[in-house]
């Protein structure tokens, strides 16, 4: 059976870290939310330190539901790895539902993880030179006020809640692979126990 991985969490919280070692062990597809942003904000020049007008988060939505259209093209035994943050005050839940169907459709379990990390550490994380790459936030006192108005969505009741200060990436990937009820790992099972 394929999977359907959405990790959430905010900004600095490991995301695409954590992604980049599931899919290592895994062999699922990353598809991070800085694959659908970036291209936009490249276009309008964002630069990490300034704000982002709104109405680019629209256009990269659009870039996102057709990575999704392809996604659900792609061969059903084919995972995949989404993260993105979620604030309080956003349609969230209708985010985590969409992909819910998606994954019913395909056949796949979906498997929602949300990263948590204290905001000293997120304030830490955004001087780390590949945020610079991905042309992602990296002004502190702009994720303080972010955090600060909109927070991060609850995690679902079903979802595996990991705290990424306390975790290695591996280690978290490991974790989420247990909590997906064992995945095909490089020619072997890892499951719980």
């Amino acid at each position: 059976m394929s999977h359907l991985f959405y990790l959430v969490g905010a900004p600095g919280s490991g995301k695409r870290t954590v992604g980049k070692a599931l899919s290592s062990l895994t062999g699922a597809a990353l598809l991070d939310n800085h694959l659908f942003n970036d291209p936009v904000f490249t276009a309008f020049g964002v630069d990490g330190v300034s704000p982002v007008p709104p109405e680019l988060f629209d256009l990269a939505e659009e870039v996102r539901q057709v990575g999704l259209r392809a996604l659900r093209l792609a061969p059903p035994a084919r995972s995949h790895i989404l993260t993105n943050y979620l604030s309080r005050v956003e349609e969230g839940e209708e985010v985590v539902a969409e992909l819910r169907v998606l994954a019913r459709e395909r056949g796949a379990a979906f498997v929602p993880v949300w990263l948590t990390c204290p905001l000293p550490e997120l304030e830490a994380r955004m001087e780390h030179p590949e945020r610079r790459e991905r042309l992602k936030l990296r002004d502190p006192l702009i994720l303080r006020g972010l955090l600060e108005r909109g927070g991060v969505m609850d995690a679902p009741a079903d979802a595996l809640v990991l705290d990424t200060a306390c975790l290695d990436p591996h280690e978290a990937a490991r974790r989420i692979v247990v909590f997906a009820g064992g995945v095909p790992v490089a020619g072997a099972l890892v499951t719980p126990g």
